[in-house]
């Protein structure tokens, strides 16, 4: 048995009756009786906000419409308070919400909840303090939110703190509660602490949930007791909780830390006669053993059999491979990768082009690297500074002065600046005599970089 938890407790019967009675009882409307479905209006501005990229813009749009007499709801101050949290405009934020107290508008929680992912631990605790103030009842779901931004952010002693007033505040701990506090203290690598919080949970009749246990699995799959961790697996069994593929893989990543692979292997493909379908989470974790053994063929086999076995692999599957082919100078084999996961309909995230980009550069193919780059800004993501002089650096030696013209721009568009050794080799071509230097010389000029 797993160390300081006890047997589930049992849920009052009389509540799983009236569950099933409320089941059993629901009136089915028949045909006839189906009400006409009500589509949700469209609101003007919040369909031509959600496409605008600058936030000024979006901020501009939000008062021209405002002046030429159109009368701003809640859904138009929430589209707006996303795109200024995203780009971190606080104090713009802070405007709109002041408007939206002093109208009196009523706010709904998801959108304080968003805010408290885009400002800092302490902000976030004063405007869950706020709340209030704009006509917003706070539930459980915004208190947690705060624990999780106070634990991600290091602060775990004040959101324990906070845990610990959680009814004097008038909220009930749920599961999710619970599992954020026990998240905090096997950060700390506080096992024992982890463990009360588990008990707690039992004694209070709150029902632990696969994630529970999953964050239980986890952290003793890292400090590399497998053994206690497939006992809290079947634990877990016993106590009528299903594995899921978080599961497996947590237990898979534990057994290839610890060079055994094949048991891992093993554990995978037996998924299926415990309820549970591998998934490309799982293959990913072989894929990633296999990479770091410098075995990329085998990982390219394992992407053939989830194929063979129709299932789709995710843009976290290719970019494993994508990696460890452009870490063994592959990166043409990469591109191809690259080709067939965008055929397949997988879109390549921000990871995937700039592994991608680096992988190029590192074997000398600038001119392909630059329209994978060129990819990357039309998707609306960016690469790394590093990557960046890299290319303009690469195009400059071969030749393509026009090719690193372009990079500079989109350099001085995204305020990215040039290295000292980027400065030394451009300065060299400048005072060569090359015929397309001029372009190079006028760009330079034009730049802030």
């Amino acid at each position: 048995m797993i160390h300081r938890i006890p047997k589930t407790i049992n849920p009052n019967p009389l509540l799983h009756y009236a569950h099933n009675q409320s089941l059993f009882h629901s009136h089915k409307p028949r045909p006839h009786e189906r009400p006409t479905p009500k589509f949700r209006k469209r609101i003007p501005f919040v369909s031509q906000v959600k496409t605008v990229q600058d936030p000024e813009e979006a901020l501009s749009l939000f008062h021209r419409y405002k002046e030429q007499g159109f009368r701003h709801y809640y859904p138009s101050y929430a589209a707006l308070l996303y795109k200024l949290a995203r780009s971190r405009n606080f104090e713009a934020v802070e405007t709109i919400l002041a408007h939206m107290r002093d109208t009196e508008l009523q706010c709904r929680e998801s959108v304080f909840i968003a805010l408290f992912q885009h400002y800092g631990p302490q902000k976030a605790f004063e405007l869950f303090n706020r709340m209030p103030q704009f006509n917003c009842v706070r539930t459980i779901q915004s208190f947690n939110a705060l624990l999780n931004v106070l634990v991600d952010n290091n602060l775990f002693d004040k959101a324990n703190h906070v845990f610990g007033r959680s009814y004097e505040m008038g909220f009930r701990p749920n599961t999710v509660t619970f599992n954020i506090i026990m998240k905090g203290w096997l950060a700390k690598g506080e096992w024992e602490k982890a463990c009360e919080v588990f008990d707690e949970m039992l004694q209070k009749r709150v029902q632990p949930s696969v994630v529970t246990y999953n964050s239980l699995i986890g952290f003793l799959c890292r400090k590399g007791d497998l053994d206690k961790a497939m006992t809290l697996l079947e634990d877990m069994r016993q106590k009528g909780k299903h594995a899921n593929e978080v599961t497996y893989a947590l237990l898979m990543e534990g057994l290839c830390s610890a060079e055994k692979y094949e048991e891992a292997k093993k554990l995978m493909f037996d998924m299926a006669y415990r309820g549970c379908k591998a998934q490309p989470v799982n293959f990913g974790v072989l894929m990633n053993d296999f990479g770091k053994r410098g075995k990329v063929g085998e990982a390219k086999s394992l992407l053939h059999e989830m194929k063979k076995r129709r299932l789709k692999p995710d843009v976290v599957t290719y970019n494993i491979l994508i990696n460890y082919l452009c870490k063994e100078g592959k990166a043409v084999e990469a591109y191809k990768v690259l080709t067939e996961m965008q055929i397949g309909g997988c879109e390549p995230n921000a990871a995937t082009y700039r592994m991608m980009v680096d992988g190029l550069c590192q074997i000398g193919d600038f001119e392909v690297g630059l329209s994978v780059l060129n990819a990357m800004l039309t998707s609306r993501h960016c690469p790394r500074s590093e990557t960046f002089n890299y290319l303009v650096v690469g195009l400059l030696k071969c030749g393509n002065i026009d090719g690193a013209c372009f990079v500079l721009e989109e350099m001085e568009k995204r305020k990215v600046e040039l290295d000292l050794k980027s400065w030394e080799i451009i300065i060299k071509s400048v005072c060569s005599e090359d015929k397309g230097v001029s372009e190079l010389m006028k760009v330079l000029a034009s730049l802030n970089i």
